[in-house]
């Protein structure tokens, strides 16, 4: 039986009533999980699971904003995700590379791409670091600055470490640094700002929705005291009270930072 609307709205108000106000975490990341096995329970084909879901993202950002979240990290294509077959990975790009424009159309966001895009298509990876560009300067609907959206595409938590570390010896090679000095100089902190995410708080929560209770690698070095809170709506189901339940619960939390 469908619920109605007006009953919907109820129970959010209550919600919003229950969450600790100063309790709002910073920075959010979403595993946006789902979308074909929604396709499949309806009869419809895996692209439109991608579509129905990308559809999704513009509404779902709009309440992360209103909630004064400052930034979101969606996770919409991972390096595993790049063994799927040729036509549903074309599909899939195509779908994302579209959101992404759009979501830079609205000049709304500032948007920047987490990934490996020599992973993809050249095509696709100028269209998604030309929109991230022009989303360059953004302000938020309200005139203040703008959240931020990480879209993490061709992204693997064990490959991001990598390339961190990559790129560290290479910096550390072009300034003349032996290999022991390099060596010598490797640490947490020389790694962390190496990583894709770079210069931003790490998460304070993440949400995966579907119902599957893990992190697939997600932000890998990140979120070693990141909350976790796993939703069993699939992706386009994913209702503004799933996200307002996620922060309600993240508010109560008592967050011990490995102390």
């Amino acid at each position: 039986m469908r619920i109605p609307e007006f009953l919907y709205s109820l129970y959010e108000r209550r919600l919003m009533r229950e969450i600790d106000e100063a309790r709002i975490p910073r920075h959010v990341g979403i595993i946006l999980d789902g979308n074909r096995r929604w396709a499949r329970e309806l009869g419809s084909s895996a692209a439109a699971g991608h579509r129905k879901g990308a559809d999704h993202v513009h509404e779902v950002l709009g309440w992360c904003e209103q909630a004064g979240i400052e930034i979101v990290t969606l996770w919409m294509l991972s390096t595993d995700n790049l063994s799927r077959s040729a036509d549903e990975l074309r599909e899939l790009i195509g779908i994302i590379a579209d959101t992404v424009e759009n979501l830079a159309s609205t000049g709304r966001w500032q948007i920047k791409i987490i990934g490996d895009l020599s992973l993809l298509p050249d095509d696709a990876g100028e269209r998604l670091r030309a929109a991230a560009q022009r989303s360059v300067g953004a302000r938020s609907s309200g005139g203040g600055e703008a959240m931020t959206v990480n879209i993490a595409v061709g992204y693997g938590g064990r490959h991001e470490i990598t390339d961190a570390v990559r790129k560290y010896l290479r910096d550390k090679a072009a300034d003349g640094a032996s290999l022991n000095e390099a060596a010598d100089g490797l640490n947490v902190a020389a790694i962390t700002a190496n990583m894709y995410t770079s210069g931003q708080p790490d998460p304070d929560l993440i949400i995966r929705t579907s119902g599957e209770q893990r992190m697939s690698g997600f932000l890998l070095w990140q979120t070693v005291h990141t909350e976790l809170y796993f939703c069993e709506a699939y992706w386009p189901e994913f209702r503004r009270t799933d996200l307002l339940r996620a922060l309600r619960d993240y508010s109560a939390r008592e967050r011990r930072m490995g102390r």
